[in-house]
């Protein structure tokens, strides 16, 4: 919803009426309109921090739509010990994965409320997010559901000796954050490898434990603080030196290769292009 109109004070003020001892904070107002991928990215990435019992309001692509084979509803899941309020856009799903909620429920009463519609995460998501949070069972004003919207994601492809990822986000400081885990990534034990990303030149062949590990200015591989594979540059910055992104041309969607060269598949760098 971005800072600059009034609708992030209209859904605090709202949560204040409904309970006025209610402590809220603030993820993000800068996901892009739409973009469910990128809301489910920075959510997954953060809800654990909060304790068990949190209720996170979700107010991307919020709009429900009724009496259509492709429907969105809104919905409330429990999963983790959390509690998420959003419109079933596909949502929930990016956030499980192949995982399972403890429970789902589809919000009641929404077509009796029309002017709801106008503006569903104040006038839908928000009354539920303060019943839940003042202890009130989401089954009294929800219906338990056991089917939720499917959404497609990018995964990581695995071959022989390779691992074909994908930029999945680029933060604040122009690092750009690869769908690679730590997991996936250590399946080929202790074999050589290459980073490879967008040009010949740019590739980096080592995983580095922080930043600080290389000299400042140049490029860097870490498992982030989320065991995702990162590319960033040590001390680079939008708007300072330039970051990961400005300086390689890196955008969100871009393929990062990982080209594992066990013992005798490989002699020179020139040799795996």
């Amino acid at each position: 919803m971005g800072l600059s109109d009034h609708y992030v004070a209209a859904l605090k003020g709202s949560i204040y009426q409904l309970d006025a001892s209610a402590v809220i904070v603030d993820v993000s107002h800068a996901i892009r309109a739409f973009d469910i991928a990128q809301a489910s990215f920075c959510l997954s990435n953060v809800y654990a921090d909060f304790p068990k019992g949190t209720v996170h309001v979700i107010g991307v692509d919020s709009e429900p739509v009724i009496n259509s084979r492709d429907g969105s509803y809104p919905a409330v899941m429990l999963y983790d010990g959390h509690y998420f309020v959003a419109n079933d856009n596909g949502l929930f799903a990016l956030i499980l994965k192949e995982n399972q909620p403890e429970g789902f429920w589809l919000i009641d009463d929404v077509l009796s409320n029309p002017a709801g519609f106008k503006f569903p995460t104040k006038n839908i998501f928000v009354p539920a997010a303060v019943k839940i949070a003042q202890g009130i069972a989401v089954d009294t004003f929800a219906s338990a559901h056991d089917e939720w919207k499917r959404a497609f994601t990018q995964n990581p492809v695995l071959e022989e000796n390779l691992i074909k990822g994908t930029i999945v986000h680029i933060d604040h400081y122009g690092n750009a954050i690869t769908n690679i885990s730590r997991e996936l990534f250590a399946r080929f034990e202790e074999a050589p490898f290459t980073i490879l990303f967008r040009k010949r030149d740019y590739y980096i062949d080592t995983i580095s434990g922080s930043y600080n590990e290389v000299q400042p200015g140049e490029r860097v591989a870490i498992f982030n603080n989320n065991d995702l594979l990162e590319i960033a540059i040590n001390k680079g910055a939008r708007g300072v030196n330039g970051g990961a992104d400005s300086l390689f041309g890196l955008h969100t969607g871009d393929v990062v290769r990982v080209e594992f060269t066990p013992r005798g598949s490989a002699k020179t760098i020139d040799s795996l292009f």
